[in-house]
Protein backbone atom coordinates (compact mmCIF):
# COMPACT_ATOMS: atom_id res chain seq x y z
CA UNK A 1 0.00 0.00 0.00
CA UNK A 2 1.29 3.35 -0.95
CA UNK A 3 1.78 6.23 1.72
CA UNK A 4 -0.28 8.63 2.05
CA UNK A 5 0.50 11.76 4.14
CA UNK A 6 -1.21 13.54 6.15
CA UNK A 7 -2.25 16.95 4.89
CA UNK A 8 -4.30 17.82 8.07
CA UNK A 9 -1.20 17.46 10.31
CA UNK A 10 -0.44 20.83 11.73
CA UNK A 11 2.44 20.89 14.15
CA UNK A 12 5.92 20.23 15.17
CA UNK A 13 7.67 17.35 13.61
CA UNK A 14 8.25 15.10 16.23
CA UNK A 15 5.80 15.79 19.42
CA UNK A 16 8.00 16.81 22.52
CA UNK A 17 8.11 14.80 25.32
CA UNK A 18 11.66 15.73 27.30
CA UNK A 19 12.02 16.05 30.74
CA UNK A 20 13.53 19.00 33.26
CA UNK A 21 14.46 22.34 32.44
CA UNK A 22 16.69 22.00 28.97
CA UNK A 23 14.87 19.19 27.87
CA UNK A 24 16.27 15.52 29.57
CA UNK A 25 20.37 14.64 29.79
CA UNK A 26 22.33 15.24 26.85
CA UNK A 27 24.90 12.69 28.20
CA UNK A 28 22.28 10.21 27.93
CA UNK A 29 19.58 11.54 25.45
CA UNK A 30 19.84 12.41 21.92
CA UNK A 31 17.99 15.70 22.61
CA UNK A 32 17.87 16.42 18.67
CA UNK A 33 15.09 14.25 18.38
CA UNK A 34 12.29 17.03 18.62
CA UNK A 35 13.51 18.79 16.03
CA UNK A 36 14.45 18.76 12.20
CA UNK A 37 18.32 18.81 11.17
CA UNK A 38 17.24 20.83 8.28
CA UNK A 39 14.92 23.29 10.07
CA UNK A 40 18.19 23.52 12.65
CA UNK A 41 20.97 24.20 9.73
CA UNK A 42 18.59 26.65 8.06
CA UNK A 43 18.28 28.86 11.26
CA UNK A 44 22.21 28.25 12.11
CA UNK A 45 22.66 29.75 8.38
CA UNK A 46 20.19 32.37 8.84
CA UNK A 47 21.84 33.81 12.31
CA UNK A 48 24.96 33.86 10.33
CA UNK A 49 23.02 36.27 7.23
CA UNK A 50 22.38 38.58 10.15
CA UNK A 51 25.40 38.96 11.38
CA UNK A 52 26.76 39.88 8.63
CA UNK A 53 24.05 42.52 9.28
CA UNK A 54 26.44 44.53 11.41
CA UNK A 55 29.53 45.19 8.99
CA UNK A 56 27.12 46.15 6.15
CA UNK A 57 26.07 49.14 8.64
CA UNK A 58 29.67 49.63 8.79
CA UNK A 59 30.61 49.90 5.66
CA UNK A 60 27.08 51.78 5.01
CA UNK A 61 27.68 54.33 7.24
CA UNK A 62 31.24 54.72 6.37
CA UNK A 63 30.33 55.44 2.97
CA UNK A 64 27.64 58.15 4.23
CA UNK A 65 30.41 59.80 6.72
CA UNK A 66 33.23 61.95 5.37
CA UNK A 67 36.35 60.52 4.84
CA UNK A 68 37.94 61.54 8.27
CA UNK A 69 35.09 59.70 10.20
CA UNK A 70 34.63 56.85 7.93
CA UNK A 71 36.42 54.08 9.87
CA UNK A 72 35.30 55.50 12.89
CA UNK A 73 31.76 54.35 11.67
CA UNK A 74 32.77 50.64 11.08
CA UNK A 75 34.46 50.45 14.80
CA UNK A 76 31.10 52.16 16.14
CA UNK A 77 29.20 49.13 14.69
CA UNK A 78 31.38 46.36 15.11
CA UNK A 79 32.36 47.59 19.37
CA UNK A 80 28.35 47.78 19.78
CA UNK A 81 28.62 44.03 18.82
CA UNK A 82 30.80 43.30 21.64
CA UNK A 83 28.74 44.67 23.98
CA UNK A 84 25.45 43.21 22.44
CA UNK A 85 27.54 39.51 22.48
CA UNK A 86 28.25 40.25 26.40
CA UNK A 87 24.36 41.69 27.36
CA UNK A 88 22.79 38.69 25.77
CA UNK A 89 24.33 36.33 27.14
CA UNK A 90 24.95 37.75 30.57
CA UNK A 91 20.90 39.46 31.04
CA UNK A 92 19.46 40.09 27.31
CA UNK A 93 18.11 36.86 26.53
CA UNK A 94 16.75 36.68 29.66
CA UNK A 95 14.91 39.50 30.43
CA UNK A 96 13.41 39.54 26.82
CA UNK A 97 12.02 35.93 26.42
CA UNK A 98 11.95 34.24 29.84
CA UNK A 99 8.58 32.34 29.98
CA UNK A 100 8.60 32.18 33.54
CA UNK A 101 7.86 36.10 33.82
CA UNK A 102 4.05 36.93 33.85
CA UNK A 103 4.04 40.72 34.49
CA UNK A 104 4.04 41.24 30.25
CA UNK A 105 6.44 44.50 30.24
CA UNK A 106 10.12 42.45 31.06
CA UNK A 107 11.57 39.04 31.57
CA UNK A 108 13.19 38.08 35.06
CA UNK A 109 16.59 35.95 35.34
CA UNK A 110 15.27 32.40 34.58
CA UNK A 111 17.85 32.23 31.35
CA UNK A 112 20.60 34.38 33.54
CA UNK A 113 24.11 33.31 31.90
CA UNK A 114 22.33 30.90 29.50
CA UNK A 115 21.14 29.23 32.38
CA UNK A 116 18.15 26.37 31.53
CA UNK A 117 18.75 27.33 27.95
CA UNK A 118 19.50 24.22 25.86
CA UNK A 119 16.98 21.50 24.25
CA UNK A 120 13.47 22.06 24.96
CA UNK A 121 11.26 23.82 22.06
CA UNK A 122 11.57 27.98 21.69
CA UNK A 123 9.52 30.16 23.10
CA UNK A 124 9.18 31.63 18.81
CA UNK A 125 8.31 28.11 17.81
CA UNK A 126 8.59 24.92 18.22
CA UNK A 127 10.73 24.08 15.33
CA UNK A 128 13.64 24.74 16.61
CA UNK A 129 15.18 24.10 20.12
CA UNK A 130 16.27 27.12 22.71
CA UNK A 131 19.32 27.27 22.65
CA UNK A 132 19.47 28.17 18.64
CA UNK A 133 16.78 30.25 19.21
CA UNK A 134 18.63 32.60 21.65
CA UNK A 135 21.32 32.99 19.04
CA UNK A 136 19.18 33.48 16.32
CA UNK A 137 17.63 36.42 18.79
CA UNK A 138 21.14 37.73 19.75
CA UNK A 139 22.11 38.63 15.99
CA UNK A 140 18.53 40.76 16.32
CA UNK A 141 19.50 42.92 19.30
CA UNK A 142 23.24 43.45 17.59
CA UNK A 143 21.96 44.70 14.33
CA UNK A 144 19.54 47.28 15.81
CA UNK A 145 22.18 48.38 18.41
CA UNK A 146 24.32 48.99 15.34
CA UNK A 147 21.71 50.82 13.64
CA UNK A 148 21.60 52.96 16.08
CA UNK A 149 25.34 54.02 15.97
CA UNK A 150 24.60 55.84 12.62
CA UNK A 151 23.63 58.63 15.20
CA UNK A 152 27.19 59.61 16.52
CA UNK A 153 28.48 59.97 13.12
CA UNK A 154 31.26 62.72 12.72
CA UNK A 155 30.68 64.23 16.66
CA UNK A 156 30.18 61.63 18.80
CA UNK A 157 32.49 59.81 21.30
CA UNK A 158 32.67 55.84 20.93
CA UNK A 159 33.36 54.70 24.57
CA UNK A 160 29.97 56.70 25.71
CA UNK A 161 27.79 55.38 22.89
CA UNK A 162 29.08 51.49 23.93
CA UNK A 163 27.80 52.37 27.89
CA UNK A 164 24.79 53.71 26.32
CA UNK A 165 24.72 50.52 24.24
CA UNK A 166 24.54 48.26 27.04
CA UNK A 167 21.90 50.25 29.25
CA UNK A 168 19.86 50.79 25.78
CA UNK A 169 19.83 47.13 25.22
CA UNK A 170 18.93 46.59 28.75
CA UNK A 171 16.05 49.08 29.22
CA UNK A 172 14.85 49.18 25.94
CA UNK A 173 15.29 46.53 23.19
CA UNK A 174 14.76 43.95 26.09
CA UNK A 175 11.09 45.27 27.43
CA UNK A 176 9.83 46.14 23.72
CA UNK A 177 11.05 41.95 22.55
CA UNK A 178 9.20 40.98 25.97
CA UNK A 179 6.14 42.82 25.14
CA UNK A 180 5.64 41.38 21.21
CA UNK A 181 7.46 38.21 21.19
CA UNK A 182 7.12 36.71 24.33
CA UNK A 183 4.05 34.73 25.17
CA UNK A 184 3.54 36.50 28.38
CA UNK A 185 3.74 39.90 26.76
CA UNK A 186 1.10 42.49 26.59
CA UNK A 187 1.29 42.76 23.00
CA UNK A 188 1.55 39.41 22.36
CA UNK A 189 -1.99 38.72 24.40
CA UNK A 190 -2.85 41.91 22.49
CA UNK A 191 -2.97 39.93 19.54
CA UNK A 192 -0.22 42.29 17.34
CA UNK A 193 1.31 41.08 14.79
CA UNK A 194 4.59 41.79 14.14
CA UNK A 195 6.16 38.74 12.41
CA UNK A 196 10.41 39.93 12.50
CA UNK A 197 10.29 43.03 14.26
CA UNK A 198 8.66 46.09 13.40
CA UNK A 199 8.97 47.44 16.68
CA UNK A 200 11.64 46.25 18.48
CA UNK A 201 14.44 46.33 15.72
CA UNK A 202 12.59 49.26 13.60
CA UNK A 203 10.94 51.56 15.61
CA UNK A 204 12.94 50.98 18.46
CA UNK A 205 16.32 51.82 16.55
CA UNK A 206 15.10 55.20 14.36
CA UNK A 207 13.20 56.77 17.86
CA UNK A 208 16.87 55.82 19.85
CA UNK A 209 18.65 57.16 17.08
CA UNK A 210 16.59 59.90 17.14
CA UNK A 211 16.87 60.46 21.03
CA UNK A 212 20.56 60.55 20.81
CA UNK A 213 20.65 62.74 17.74
CA UNK A 214 19.21 65.21 19.53
CA UNK A 215 21.35 65.21 23.15
CA UNK A 216 24.19 64.74 20.89
CA UNK A 217 23.19 67.71 19.05
CA UNK A 218 24.17 69.08 15.07
CA UNK A 219 26.91 68.92 13.83
CA UNK A 220 28.79 72.13 12.89
CA UNK A 221 27.44 74.31 10.21
CA UNK A 222 30.40 74.89 8.45
CA UNK A 223 31.09 71.34 7.92
CA UNK A 224 28.04 71.13 5.94
CA UNK A 225 29.10 72.95 3.16
CA UNK A 226 29.09 71.07 0.47
CA UNK A 227 28.20 68.10 2.17
CA UNK A 228 27.64 64.61 0.53
CA UNK A 229 28.54 61.24 1.15
CA UNK A 230 32.51 60.56 0.61
CA UNK A 231 32.04 56.99 -0.64
CA UNK A 232 29.20 55.70 -3.02
CA UNK A 233 30.39 52.51 -3.58
CA UNK A 234 31.14 51.52 0.02
CA UNK A 235 27.31 52.80 0.26
CA UNK A 236 26.15 50.15 -2.20
CA UNK A 237 28.11 47.46 -1.05
CA UNK A 238 27.21 48.02 2.59
CA UNK A 239 23.68 47.94 1.11
CA UNK A 240 23.95 44.99 -0.77
CA UNK A 241 25.40 43.23 2.13
CA UNK A 242 22.32 44.27 4.31
CA UNK A 243 20.29 43.03 1.78
CA UNK A 244 21.56 39.64 1.89
CA UNK A 245 21.52 39.40 5.56
CA UNK A 246 18.05 40.75 5.72
CA UNK A 247 16.46 37.38 3.38
CA UNK A 248 18.28 35.20 6.82
CA UNK A 249 16.80 38.16 9.17
CA UNK A 250 13.15 37.69 7.55
CA UNK A 251 13.44 33.97 5.84
CA UNK A 252 14.67 33.30 9.42
CA UNK A 253 11.76 34.16 11.42
CA UNK A 254 9.95 31.57 9.75
CA UNK A 255 11.87 28.99 12.40
CA UNK A 256 12.12 26.30 9.83
CA UNK A 257 12.68 25.44 6.42
CA UNK A 258 9.24 26.33 4.86
CA UNK A 259 6.99 28.05 2.90
CA UNK A 260 6.69 30.79 5.28
CA UNK A 261 10.27 31.37 5.12
CA UNK A 262 10.36 31.39 1.34
CA UNK A 263 7.28 33.33 1.25
CA UNK A 264 9.04 36.23 3.47
CA UNK A 265 12.12 36.46 1.10
CA UNK A 266 10.24 36.98 -1.68
CA UNK A 267 8.18 39.59 -0.25
CA UNK A 268 11.45 41.00 0.90
CA UNK A 269 12.62 41.60 -2.25
CA UNK A 270 9.60 42.63 -3.96
CA UNK A 271 8.85 45.15 -1.21
CA UNK A 272 12.60 46.22 -1.35
CA UNK A 273 12.83 46.54 -5.36
CA UNK A 274 9.51 48.75 -5.54
CA UNK A 275 10.47 50.83 -2.36
CA UNK A 276 13.94 51.82 -4.47
CA UNK A 277 12.26 52.13 -7.80
CA UNK A 278 10.16 54.50 -6.41
CA UNK A 279 13.02 56.41 -4.65
CA UNK A 280 14.69 56.59 -7.35
CA UNK A 281 12.06 58.26 -9.53
CA UNK A 282 11.32 60.91 -6.86
CA UNK A 283 14.62 61.79 -6.74
CA UNK A 284 15.07 62.25 -10.63
CA UNK A 285 11.94 64.65 -10.22
CA UNK A 286 14.37 67.30 -8.30
CA UNK A 287 17.95 66.93 -9.91
CA UNK A 288 17.12 65.51 -13.41
CA UNK A 289 19.68 62.48 -12.58
CA UNK A 290 19.55 59.27 -11.47
CA UNK A 291 20.78 58.71 -7.43
CA UNK A 292 23.17 55.45 -6.20
CA UNK A 293 22.53 57.09 -2.64
CA UNK A 294 18.83 56.78 -3.80
CA UNK A 295 18.79 53.51 -4.68
CA UNK A 296 20.33 51.95 -1.72
CA UNK A 297 18.41 54.54 0.86
CA UNK A 298 14.88 53.20 -1.55
CA UNK A 299 16.30 49.43 -0.80
CA UNK A 300 16.76 49.75 2.65
CA UNK A 301 13.51 51.57 3.63
CA UNK A 302 11.67 48.71 1.78
CA UNK A 303 13.41 45.84 3.72
CA UNK A 304 12.23 47.79 6.79
CA UNK A 305 9.21 47.98 6.03
CA UNK A 306 9.02 44.35 5.09
CA UNK A 307 10.61 43.47 8.38
CA UNK A 308 7.44 43.15 10.10
CA UNK A 309 4.77 42.72 7.33
CA UNK A 310 6.99 39.54 5.36
CA UNK A 311 5.62 36.77 6.54
CA UNK A 312 1.89 38.38 6.71
CA UNK A 313 0.84 40.13 3.64
CA UNK A 314 0.47 38.19 0.23
CA UNK A 315 3.08 39.07 -2.46
CA UNK A 316 0.89 41.62 -4.41
CA UNK A 317 0.62 43.34 -1.29
CA UNK A 318 4.29 43.87 -0.67
CA UNK A 319 4.18 45.29 -4.09
CA UNK A 320 1.66 48.18 -2.65
CA UNK A 321 3.76 48.33 0.87
CA UNK A 322 7.32 48.76 -1.47
CA UNK A 323 5.77 51.70 -3.15
CA UNK A 324 4.22 52.87 -0.60
CA UNK A 325 7.15 53.02 1.55
CA UNK A 326 9.18 55.13 -0.72
CA UNK A 327 7.32 57.44 -1.02
CA UNK A 328 6.40 57.84 2.75
CA UNK A 329 10.00 57.20 3.58
CA UNK A 330 11.44 59.80 0.85
CA UNK A 331 9.31 62.88 2.34
CA UNK A 332 9.91 61.60 6.02
CA UNK A 333 13.89 62.61 5.30
CA UNK A 334 12.62 66.61 6.07
CA UNK A 335 11.25 65.45 9.00
CA UNK A 336 14.52 66.43 10.54
CA UNK A 337 15.47 69.79 9.83
CA UNK A 338 11.39 70.32 10.72
CA UNK A 339 12.52 69.36 14.39
CA UNK A 340 15.94 70.38 14.11
CA UNK A 341 17.45 67.01 14.72
CA UNK A 342 20.90 66.06 13.08
CA UNK A 343 20.08 62.60 12.72
CA UNK A 344 22.90 62.10 9.86
CA UNK A 345 22.30 58.94 8.70
CA UNK A 346 18.42 59.49 7.87
CA UNK A 347 17.86 56.52 10.68
CA UNK A 348 14.34 57.80 11.41
CA UNK A 349 13.40 58.15 8.35
CA UNK A 350 14.31 54.47 6.71
CA UNK A 351 14.08 52.62 9.97
CA UNK A 352 11.06 54.09 12.59
CA UNK A 353 8.72 55.19 9.78
CA UNK A 354 9.53 52.62 7.31
CA UNK A 355 9.10 50.17 10.54
CA UNK A 356 5.78 52.01 11.18
CA UNK A 357 4.20 52.16 7.36
CA UNK A 358 4.97 47.81 7.95
CA UNK A 359 2.95 47.36 10.70
CA UNK A 360 0.35 49.19 9.32
CA UNK A 361 -0.15 46.76 6.02
CA UNK A 362 0.08 44.14 8.69
CA UNK A 363 -3.37 45.60 9.97
CA UNK A 364 -4.72 46.06 6.06
CA UNK A 365 -3.50 43.20 4.31
CA UNK A 366 -2.14 40.13 6.79
CA UNK A 367 -3.77 36.52 5.50
CA UNK A 368 -4.37 33.48 7.67
CA UNK A 369 -3.05 31.65 4.48
CA UNK A 370 0.26 33.06 4.51
CA UNK A 371 0.60 32.71 8.25
CA UNK A 372 -0.18 28.93 8.01
CA UNK A 373 2.72 28.41 5.76
CA UNK A 374 5.37 27.63 8.62
CA UNK A 375 3.19 24.55 9.46
CA UNK A 376 2.74 25.32 13.20
CA UNK A 377 0.81 28.86 13.06
CA UNK A 378 -2.29 27.40 10.98
CA UNK A 379 -5.56 28.11 12.49
CA UNK A 380 -3.74 30.10 15.40
CA UNK A 381 -3.42 33.66 14.12
CA UNK A 382 -6.15 35.40 12.30
CA UNK A 383 -4.87 37.82 9.95
CA UNK A 384 -6.07 41.45 8.95
CA UNK A 385 -8.58 43.03 6.82
CA UNK A 386 -8.18 40.72 4.27
CA UNK A 387 -9.75 38.36 6.82
CA UNK A 388 -12.65 40.75 8.33
CA UNK A 389 -10.71 41.18 11.04
CA UNK A 390 -11.12 45.11 10.98
CA UNK A 391 -10.06 45.54 14.92
CA UNK A 392 -6.66 44.86 14.00
CA UNK A 393 -5.64 48.60 12.61
CA UNK A 394 -6.23 49.96 16.04
CA UNK A 395 -4.52 47.14 17.92
CA UNK A 396 -1.38 48.02 15.43
CA UNK A 397 -1.52 51.60 15.94
CA UNK A 398 -1.74 51.37 19.61
CA UNK A 399 1.30 49.40 19.48
CA UNK A 400 3.27 51.56 17.07
CA UNK A 401 2.33 54.49 19.49
CA UNK A 402 3.79 52.52 22.52
CA UNK A 403 7.11 51.60 21.18
CA UNK A 404 7.43 55.36 19.49
CA UNK A 405 7.14 57.11 22.88
CA UNK A 406 8.85 54.54 25.24
CA UNK A 407 11.89 54.05 23.07
CA UNK A 408 11.99 57.62 22.32
CA UNK A 409 11.61 58.82 26.10
CA UNK A 410 13.43 55.62 27.86
CA UNK A 411 16.50 56.63 25.03
CA UNK A 412 16.79 60.28 26.10
CA UNK A 413 16.92 60.27 29.42
CA UNK A 414 19.50 57.33 29.15
CA UNK A 415 21.66 59.64 26.47
CA UNK A 416 21.21 62.70 29.10
CA UNK A 417 22.18 60.32 32.01
CA UNK A 418 25.41 59.17 30.82
CA UNK A 419 26.14 62.41 29.15
CA UNK A 420 26.23 64.18 32.74
CA UNK A 421 28.90 61.25 34.12
CA UNK A 422 32.68 62.94 34.21
CA UNK A 423 34.40 61.60 31.36
CA UNK A 424 31.58 60.37 29.59
CA UNK A 425 30.44 63.15 27.65
CA UNK A 426 28.74 62.02 24.39
CA UNK A 427 30.15 64.58 22.27
CA UNK A 428 33.99 65.32 21.00
CA UNK A 429 35.35 68.83 21.15
CA UNK A 430 35.10 71.08 18.29
CA UNK A 431 39.00 70.53 17.63
CA UNK A 432 38.33 66.67 16.95
CA UNK A 433 35.14 67.29 15.14
CA UNK A 434 37.10 69.23 12.76
CA UNK A 435 40.14 66.85 12.94
CA UNK A 436 38.16 63.96 12.25
CA UNK A 437 36.30 61.15 14.38
CA UNK A 438 39.40 58.58 13.04
CA UNK A 439 42.19 60.49 14.37
CA UNK A 440 40.14 61.66 17.44
CA UNK A 441 39.20 58.18 18.53
CA UNK A 442 40.89 55.75 16.97
CA UNK A 443 44.28 57.19 15.69
CA UNK A 444 43.64 54.64 12.87
CA UNK A 445 42.07 56.26 9.11
CA UNK A 446 40.47 54.29 6.47
CA UNK A 447 42.46 55.67 3.98
CA UNK A 448 45.99 57.42 3.41
CA UNK A 449 46.35 60.44 5.95
CA UNK A 450 46.87 63.09 2.95
CA UNK A 451 43.20 62.65 2.60
CA UNK A 452 42.21 63.31 6.56
CA UNK A 453 44.69 66.53 6.00
CA UNK A 454 42.98 67.93 3.46
CA UNK A 455 39.88 67.91 4.66
CA UNK A 456 40.85 69.14 8.06
CA UNK A 457 42.89 71.98 6.37
CA UNK A 458 39.69 72.62 4.21
CA UNK A 459 37.41 73.12 7.18
CA UNK A 460 39.23 75.15 9.68
CA UNK A 461 37.29 78.00 10.56
CA UNK A 462 38.55 81.25 10.15
CA UNK A 463 39.24 82.78 13.17
CA UNK A 464 41.94 85.42 12.08
CA UNK A 465 43.82 85.73 9.14
CA UNK A 466 44.82 83.07 6.83
CA UNK A 467 48.53 83.76 7.74
CA UNK A 468 48.23 83.78 11.17
CA UNK A 469 46.06 80.26 11.44
CA UNK A 470 46.63 78.23 8.76
CA UNK A 471 49.52 76.29 7.97
CA UNK A 472 51.61 77.74 5.30
CA UNK A 473 51.30 74.83 2.80
CA UNK A 474 51.84 75.08 -0.78
CA UNK A 475 49.60 73.85 -3.23
CA UNK A 476 51.45 71.88 -4.87
CA UNK A 477 52.65 70.07 -1.50
CA UNK A 478 48.30 69.47 -1.32
CA UNK A 479 48.59 66.97 -3.98
CA UNK A 480 50.07 63.52 -4.25
CA UNK A 481 49.84 63.19 -7.93
CA UNK A 482 53.35 64.99 -9.53
CA UNK A 483 51.26 65.82 -12.45
CA UNK A 484 48.50 67.94 -10.53
CA UNK A 485 51.75 69.58 -8.90
CA UNK A 486 53.14 69.95 -12.07
CA UNK A 487 50.09 71.67 -13.35
CA UNK A 488 49.84 74.66 -10.21
CA UNK A 489 53.33 75.06 -10.32
CA UNK A 490 52.95 75.92 -13.75
CA UNK A 491 53.93 73.10 -16.20
CA UNK A 492 52.42 70.77 -18.54
CA UNK A 493 52.47 67.09 -17.78
CA UNK A 494 52.73 66.70 -21.55
CA UNK A 495 55.65 68.80 -21.45
CA UNK A 496 59.79 68.20 -22.16
CA UNK A 497 61.94 68.22 -18.97
CA UNK A 498 58.97 69.35 -16.92
CA UNK A 499 58.61 72.76 -19.24
CA UNK A 500 55.67 73.85 -20.67
CA UNK A 501 55.88 74.56 -24.70
CA UNK A 502 52.82 77.28 -24.13
CA UNK A 503 53.48 80.95 -24.24
CA UNK A 504 51.90 80.82 -20.38
CA UNK A 505 52.37 79.06 -17.68
CA UNK A 506 49.50 76.53 -17.30
CA UNK A 507 47.48 77.23 -14.12
CA UNK A 508 45.04 74.91 -12.22
CA UNK A 509 43.33 73.35 -15.38
CA UNK A 510 44.87 73.14 -18.36
CA UNK A 511 41.67 72.08 -20.46
CA UNK A 512 39.79 75.17 -19.19
CA UNK A 513 42.56 77.51 -19.83
CA UNK A 514 42.89 75.74 -23.41
CA UNK A 515 39.46 76.55 -24.11
CA UNK A 516 39.29 80.15 -22.46
CA UNK A 517 42.05 80.77 -24.45
CA UNK A 518 40.95 79.70 -27.77
CA UNK A 519 37.24 81.78 -26.67
CA UNK A 520 39.13 84.56 -26.26
CA UNK A 521 41.43 84.41 -29.93
CA UNK A 522 37.65 83.72 -31.47
CA UNK A 523 36.09 87.42 -29.86
CA UNK A 524 39.02 89.32 -30.49
CA UNK A 525 39.35 89.65 -26.47
CA UNK A 526 43.19 88.55 -25.89
CA UNK A 527 45.73 87.50 -28.55
CA UNK A 528 47.01 84.57 -29.50
CA UNK A 529 49.18 82.83 -27.08
CA UNK A 530 48.41 85.26 -24.17
CA UNK A 531 45.60 83.95 -21.68
CA UNK A 532 43.39 86.47 -19.06
CA UNK A 533 43.21 84.30 -16.34
CA UNK A 534 39.78 84.94 -15.16
CA UNK A 535 39.54 85.97 -11.57
CA UNK A 536 37.88 83.85 -9.49
CA UNK A 537 34.69 84.65 -7.76
CA UNK A 538 34.55 83.28 -4.16
CA UNK A 539 31.03 83.04 -2.20
CA UNK A 540 32.32 84.29 1.46
CA UNK A 541 29.64 82.51 3.59
CA UNK A 542 27.90 85.05 6.28
CA UNK A 543 30.24 86.40 9.47
CA UNK A 544 33.17 85.55 7.07
CA UNK A 545 35.64 88.03 6.18
CA UNK A 546 37.24 87.85 2.61
CA UNK A 547 41.08 87.88 2.19
CA UNK A 548 42.97 88.04 -0.51
CA UNK A 549 44.28 85.41 -2.37
CA UNK A 550 48.15 84.19 -2.11
CA UNK A 551 49.55 83.60 -5.27
CA UNK A 552 52.86 81.55 -5.17
CA UNK A 553 55.37 82.16 -7.79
Amino acid sequence: MSFAPNYAWVGAPAPYNGTGMDGGDSAVVNLNQWFSPGDQAYIIVSSCMVLLMIPGLGFLYSGLARRKSALSMIWACMGSFSIIVFQWYFWGYSLAFSSSATNGFIGNLGHFGLRATLGTPSPGSPLVPELLYAFFQLQFCATTAAIIMGAVAERGRLIPAMVFVFFWATLVYCPVACWVWNVNGWAYKYGVLDYAGGGPVEIVSGLSALAYSMVLGKRQERMMLNFRPHNVSLITLGTIILWFGWLGFNGGSAFGANLRAVMACWNSCLTAMFAAITWCVLDYRLARKWSMVGWCSGTISGLVAATPASGFIPPWASIILGISTGIISNFATKIKFWIRIDDSMDVFAEHGIAGMVGLIFNALFAADYIIGLDGVSTGAINGGWLNHNYKQLYIQVAYIVACTAYSFVMSAILAYGINMIPGLHLRASEEAELLGMDDDQLGEFAYDYVEVRRDYLAWTPAKDEPANTEADIHAQDRHGIQEHSMMINGHSPHSENGHSHSHSPIIGDRHGIAAEEKYKEKEGLAPVGQVAVPERVAVVPEGWEEVPERRHE
